[in-house]
């Protein structure tokens, strides 16, 4: 009787993904992580960050929302049982790595990174609800989902890649460049948090705390922040063409100074609006999406060729065959 073969080792020794399969159930993921961020966002922007009184249950009595909780246990309750599908889709990308030929460990421990912050940022939105929406755990919470966003994106690119040695498509001052646009665009996101954090959507009563600032101050901060990205993200497109980079190279960094023209003009119009929910959404969507575009331009910098080397089956039949 052989060793007991776990149960991805049971699915991979009887499936092999295709290339296609194997990127779009990474590719889920990503979607994923967007949805939960931007509902995420809904919840608080609907005022029911505290639609269940407690975690893990909504109510001391109840799993699920009641009829006493209303519209805002619903919506809250909802966007927990998110989670499950957007674990759903992170197994999925687990279980197409691990089964993929010849076996891509890398590509399973990105996988598996991806179910420990999923779980990791449930137990932190249970704190949150917790600790009555404090702003800390709040944006704690919020940058946690754009984490796993990272992982989400890097495993989805991977997918697309070899496992050999990566090597460089441009020049290293133009890699230098790309991780200023990363570190400045993290900075960014974070200082995001800072303007929720005061300003007024709070997530549920007025009762809830908030960061000790002006929610205006933290915004001009923020908005300087965009701006550094934005002369960043230009200089790179033009240095992209002066050394004659890759055609993909040079159209992500064209991706990402549309997605920031959009978001700055999006960020101004609430600004100037009173910050309504609806467009506070539509920014945070902005958000998630800049954060792709700026990581998808700083992995088309490098790339991992596929091997050639057949895989074993294929090797014993050519020496077979040449037998």
């Amino acid at each position: 009787m052989g060793p007991v073969q776990t149960p991805l080792a049971f699915i991979a020794q009887r499936w092999t993904p295709s290339p296609r399969t194997l990127r779009r159930a990474a590719l889920s993921a990503v979607v994923m992580s967007v949805v939960i961020i931007v509902t995420g966002g809904a919840v608080r922007l609907t005022g029911s960050g505290l639609g269940c009184d407690t975690w893990p249950k909504c109510t001391d009595d109840s799993l699920i929302a009641t009829a006493e909780q209303g519209i805002h246990g619903v919506i809250e309750f909802g966007n927990r049982m998110l989670t499950y599908v957007l674990s759903a889709a992170v197994g999925w990308a687990i279980i197409a790595a691990r089964s993929a030929k010849p076996r891509r460990r890398g590509l399973t421990r990105l996988g598996w990174a991806q179910f420990w912050i999923v779980m990791s940022n449930a137990v932190l939105g249970g704190i949150t609800v917790w600790m009555g929406l404090n702003p800390w755990t709040v944006a704690g919470h919020f940058l946690a989902a754009n984490a796993l966003l990272t992982v989400a994106v890097i495993t989805w690119h991977r997918t697309g890649e070899g496992d050999s040695t990566p090597r460089p498509r441009v020049p290293g001052p133009v890699r230098k460049l790309s991780w200023a646009i990363v570190l400045v665009s993290a900075l960014l996101i974070a200082l995001g948090t800072t303007v929720t954090g005061a300003g007024k959507h709070a997530g549920d009563s007025s009762d809830v705390p908030r960061m000790p600032w002006d929610w205006t101050a933290a915004a001009h901060l923020h908005a300087i922040a965009a701006w550094v990205v934005c002369a960043l993200a230009l200089a790179m497109w033009l240095v992209l063409r002066v050394v004659d980079a890759p055609d993909d190279t040079r159209a992500r960094a064209r991706d990402l100074l549309i997605v920031l023209v959009c978001q700055g003009a999006l960020g101004y119009i609430q600004y100037f609006t009173g910050v309504p929910e609806l467009l506070v959404g539509a920014h945070m969507l902005g958000s998630s999406l800049m954060w792709i575009a700026v990581l998808r331009l700083a992995l088309s910098l490098r790339e991992r060729p596929h091997s050639t080397a057949p895989l074993p089956a294929q090797a014993q039949q050519g020496t077979l065959s040449a037998a």
